[in-house]
């Protein structure tokens, strides 16, 4: 079962995207488990910049399957759109599918996602705004519409026509805010499936035969672990589980298929959104970080909080996904700085922990214990071709992420493009 799986082992964002496409070339099919268009994965090929949203980034290789799982929530508008610029950058489409079981993002959603979020206040989870919460929770109360009720025109538009009255009575009586064109909305919807009705099959015998055939299974997760519903920041968290544990569920494979998880990891840490962040640089550091590493989101344009790399919660992710390799990414970011840190525990009350707390309140409380090591300069890294022509202390600071996580690393990154991208050990069997 040569099945690899990609994860965020931090708060997102931590370039999942970019190793997902340099290691897609290797594979035979490329599978996104979980989440909707809130996610953004950036892509440097050449001096070409592609950014993905519900796609698979194995789509860049043309011929290599892509599959959006059951798991994924999928607004068809956004889809399609992202679909036409691919296309209008010669990017061929052909080899995408779309699972029949996802549920779809309507109108609805995103206007109840909205109008939540502002009636928040003070109090904002920082959502993108995009439905997906609300398209999660249809799912769970058993209203949502999923992809292959379109297979029967009628029976679906009677339950979209049914589901917009509801939640127009609900937007008009609690919110006080304009209904939504019901007429309108079945007919651009209709449209919309029909456009992309040659992707949509039965995706989980699909993937279940490439499993038993022995094929290289990437599954690629959006988010990152410390946003899952279950384990992360909660409640500024996303609506579903980018964790390993989210792959069963996302794709209709049984948790014994899957073999390795390699988390990627920023060389620092950064997050989007409320929330304690213990590491976080509120300084010049913190600054430089963030314009150096263009720490800006995908999806939004926000910019990211940034501070030092948190082993504490690295351990946690790792223990979280059963981690067995990881991916450092943007090691050149912390180019030109003199000294690096690194959070190995917390003081909590006086006392040193090292587990991550669940309440976030506790984690308030929690104060970064640090060790401290040597910078490089900027220059030296940008002349390495090999991980090991790195600055000594850039392979220093590597060396001392395996040491205290116990995981290796089996890919450094040092840029966005796929040629500063050194791998140290063979992920696919």
């Amino acid at each position: 079962m040569p099945n690899l799986v990609i994860l965020g082992a931090q708060w997102g964002d931590e370039g999942k995207g970019k190793i997902t496409d340099y290691l897609a070339k290797e594979s035979d099919m490329v599978v996104r488990y979980q989440g909707g268009d809130n996610a953004g994965h950036t892509v440097v090929i050449g001096d070409q910049k592609y950014k993905l949203h519900l796609i698979p980034s194995g789509i860049l290789y043309g011929n290599v399957p892509c599959i959006i799982g059951n798991g994924v929530v999928l607004n068809p508008k956004s889809l399609i759109e992202e679909i036409k610029y691919l296309e209008d950058l010669g990017i061929s489409l052909d080899s995408l599918m779309i699972s029949d079981r996802a549920h779809i993002i309507f109108p609805y959603h995103i206007e109840i996602d909205r109008l939540e979020e502002e009636a928040r206040g003070k109090k904002k989870i920082g959502t993108t705004v995009k439905g997906i919460g609300p398209c999660y929770r249809d799912k769970v109360e058993r209203t949502g519409i999923r992809i292959c009720d379109f297979e029967y025109l009628d029976s679906f538009e009677e339950k979209l026509r049914y589901n917009i009255r509801r939640k127009n009575d609900f937007l008009t009586k609690y919110y006080e805010a304009d209904p939504l064109d019901e007429d309108k909305i079945v007919k651009e919807y209709i449209g919309y499936l029909n456009k992309l009705k040659k992707y949509i099959v039965n995706t989980q015998p699909i993937i279940r035969k490439a499993v038993n055939e022995g094929k290289k299974v990437l599954f690629e997760g959006a988010q990152g672990t410390l946003l899952d519903i279950d384990f992360g920041t909660y409640p500024y968290v996303t609506s579903s589980h980018p964790i390993s544990g989210g792959i069963p569920i996302g794709t209709g494979l049984s948790p014994y298929d899957l073999e390795k998880s390699l988390g990627v990891v920023k060389a620092y840490t950064t997050r989007v959104g409320k929330g304690p962040f213990p590491t976080e640089l509120h300084d010049e550091t913190g600054d430089y970080i963030r314009e150096k590493g263009f720490e800006y989101g995908t999806t939004t344009g926000r910019p990211r909080r940034c501070g030092w790399l948190d082993i504490v919660m690295l351990n946690y992710s790792r223990d979280i996904n059963g981690l067995t390799t990881m991916a450092i990414t943007k090691l050149d970011t912390l180019s030109g700085l003199d000294k690096l840190k690194i959070c190995v525990a917390y003081e909590l009350e006086g006392k040193k922990i090292d587990y991550f707390p669940s309440s976030l309140e506790t984690l308030s409380k929690c104060k970064p214990v640090y060790i401290e090591m040597d910078g490089w300069k900027f220059e030296d890294i940008e002349k390495a071709n090999t991980y090991e022509e790195l600055p000594e202390n850039a392979k220093k600071y590597v060396e001392k992420m395996e040491e205290l996580t116990g995981i290796n690393a089996g890919i450094v990154s040092v840029g966005p493009k796929r040629s500063e991208t050194f791998i140290r050990e063979k992920l696919f069997i």
